[in-house]
């Protein structure tokens, strides 16, 4: 018949049409990871809701088969609805031969781990995966009332407004000028920007932190500063913002990719932080929400979690710019404090299975000299690149272990010991002292030394100086600590604004200071306040606080403008331009910690409470009573409740 209607020369050209399509469709599967992954994801969630959608089979007569086809969103619908379609029906199909199919099904349902199925489908808010047999409280929902009876369990410690107030007139005056930065900040992007990530305070607009959080406005600034509006006693700003987050957060229709780690140190930190200080039960329940949309990331073949999710979907991926698809070490590493504290709240473990699983997949990789390089295939748990840096990539990796040991009260004995060998590891291949005698860390590309540090790396001041005082062998490293921090405080002073650079440089000719425009910013980063904050608090040394002031006044002389903060885009030129853009961190962060130090030590003692590496305060498990104790780590039951 083909013979008889077409040509020779329009056979061949279908036979070319035909034959590029199939190259092209299987190319597209094989090599396109996207498409390949997302189309093994739809697959994963055809095959976990086959039991609920058999469920809805309804029963068949002698004539006619009748099933109900609906979409399985993220929130169940109300039953009802949906397309239906009809067929003949054979002898062999009858009512009991899908009655013994949902049995089979059924016997085979139990030995799943239903907690694969539960990060699959989340179920919709509001949370409570605290359970016990007591009968509901009168007029509550059992679901309430669970909650209740835990939170009746702990009285968090009180935060009065007067909490913290420096005996002396002088650090009373500075501690005023911090919370009326933070009003000028705050009382902006209320007007210019509310319900957005951050504010642009020249443009008086939104910012939606694309590069993090796509193209999206889920109050990133809201959440971001909260904890900070409440230590400082600024109630009504935190009262407004906690209506906001209970009403509008909310993950379920988000459609963009965004970051699981800057999702989890910025919302989920700062809602776990808001739940410990005020026992508000809505900031557990939106933090656990939020966190079971970023489950999805973790399914790899070897738990190391992708570093972009699409919640609405569950489609997660990697960065295109990291090396040969890895994910990044500060990003996987950084997940531990929010996940362990959120599954001991619910008693649901699998939050903590999964950070670790990340822990281990990291040590069965094996540092190279006891060195973590930053990128790590999620694929094969082989390292990328082999680029390792305390700095930007690597940074909060390290300080997470040393705060999950205390969070732990000194239990996570495999955290110790991660820090102590990674720490030691640094110290002896990193550490650097410059011509004049700073100290700072190199970073290290194979075998080749960077002698540059970036501001991101000041932060390990304080993690040096945290790790000294909880280490009874490591005292040394106060000293490492104070010297990094000194350099640090060298790159600021070195240059007009008395702010420093996004990175500095170690060479014959310079020191401490940019030497590339692209490296002379300042984004209102918050890493050597931080390093002064910790320094003051441990060795009460008056400089740490003369310093931190000294920036603060940096900040407000430069940064400070009509409808906000703004970054500025060269540090040795005191007429620059700025970047227009009020970073979130700036509130969350920097403002938090030169608060912190002019106040006296009882506000957010150390004894307590843990900073996440975006300043959200956590509780320190046994000493906290924000920390719930019912909850015994090594031997809670997993609890099948869900979203």
């Amino acid at each position: 018949m083909v013979a008889s209607v077409f040509r020779v020369r329009e056979k061949y050209i279908l036979v070319l049409i035909a034959s590029s399509f199939i190259v092209f469709c299987i190319c597209g599967y094989f090599f396109l990871p996207e498409l390949k992954a997302g189309t093994q994801f739809a697959f994963r969630q055809i095959k976990d809701a086959g039991p609920d959608l058999l469920g809805l089979i309804p029963p068949v007569d002698e004539n006619l088969v009748s099933v109900d086809v609906r979409h399985r969103p993220l929130r169940p619908p109300e039953i009802g609805g949906g397309p239906r379609f009809q067929a003949p029906i054979t002898a062999r199909a009858k009512h009991t031969d899908m009655q013994r199919l949902a049995d089979k099904i059924k016997l085979e349902m139990q030995n799943i781990n239903l907690t694969q199925l539960g990060a699959v489908l989340p179920k919709p808010y509001p949370v409570n995966d605290i359970s016990d047999n007591e009968p509901a409280a009168e007029g509550k929902s059992v679901e309430e009332d669970k909650i209740r009876r835990h939170d009746e369990e702990w009285t968090s410690p009180r935060i009065d407004v007067n909490d913290g107030r420096p005996a002396d007139e002088e650090s009373q005056r500075r501690r005023e000028k911090i919370k009326e930065m933070m009003k000028h900040a705050w009382d902006n992007y209320v007007t210019f920007a509310w319900g957005q990530n951050e504010l642009k305070p020249l443009s008086r607009k939104g910012h939606a932190s694309s590069h993090v959080f796509g193209n999206t406005q889920i109050g990133e600034t809201i959440v971001d500063a909260m904890d900070t509006l409440y230590i400082m006693g600024l109630r009504d700003e935190f009262n407004n913002a906690s209506k906001w987050v209970e009403e509008h957060l909310n993950f379920d229709d988000i459609s963009a990719d965004i970051s699981v780690f800057e999702t989890n140190i910025r919302f989920i930190g700062g809602l776990l932080s808001c739940y410990a200080l005020t026992k508000d039960k809505m900031f557990l329940g939106k933090a656990h929400h939020i966190a079971k949309k970023l489950l999805p990331a973790f399914n790899t073949p070897t738990g190391i979690p992708y570093s972009l999710i699409n919640p609405k979907t569950g489609f997660a991926k990697n960065y295109v710019w990291a090396s040969s698809g890895s994910s990044i070490l500060s990003e996987i590493g950084t997940m531990h404090l929010e996940f362990v504290y959120l599954a001991d709240l619910t008693n649901n473990v699998e939050f903590k299975e999964k950070v670790f699983t990340v822990r281990n997949a990291l040590q069965a990789a094996h540092p190279i000299n006891g060195l973590y390089p930053n990128y790590i295939n999620p694929k094969t748990g082989k390292w990328g690149q082999r680029h390792i840096s305390v700095g930007a990539l690597g940074d909060s990796f390290y300080e997470y272990l040393i705060k999950a040991w205390i969070q732990s009260n000194h239990e996570d004995i495999e955290a110790r010991d991660m820090y102590i060998k990674a720490i030691d590891a640094i110290e002896r291949n990193l550490l650097k002292r410059s011509k004049s005698g700073l100290y700072y860390f190199a970073d290290l590309k194979y075998d080749r030394f960077e002698y540059k540090m970036d501001h991101l790396t000041c932060f390990a001041g304080g993690m040096l100086a945290l790790g000294a005082k909880t280490l009874p062998d490591r005292n040394h490293h106060l000293k490492i600590a104070a010297d990094i921090t000194k350099t640090c405080h060298k790159s600021y002073i070195l240059t007009p604004t008395r702010l420093g650079p996004e990175s500095f440089k170690f060479t014959n000719e310079v020191e401490a200071k940019a030497v590339r425009p692209a490296e002379s910013y300042y984004i209102l980063r918050p890493e050597t306040i931080e390093s002064y904050f910790y320094l003051w608090r441990f060795t009460k040394d008056p400089k740490y606080r003369d310093w931190a002031w000294d920036a603060a006044q940096a900040i407000d002389k430069h940064c400070r403008v009509k409808n906000g903060f703004s970054g500025i885009r060269n540090v040795y030129d005191t007429e620059g331009a700025k970047d227009d853009v009020q970073q979130s961190f700036f509130l969350a962060e920097t403002l938090k910690y030169l608060y912190l130090i002019f106040s006296d030590d009882n506000l957010i003692s150390f004894d307590y409470w843990v900073f996440n590496t975006e300043a959200h305060p956590l509780p320190i498990r046994g000493k906290n009573p924000a920390y719930p104790t019912s909850t015994d780590t090594n031997q809670q039951e997993e609890k099948m409740d869900r979203y």
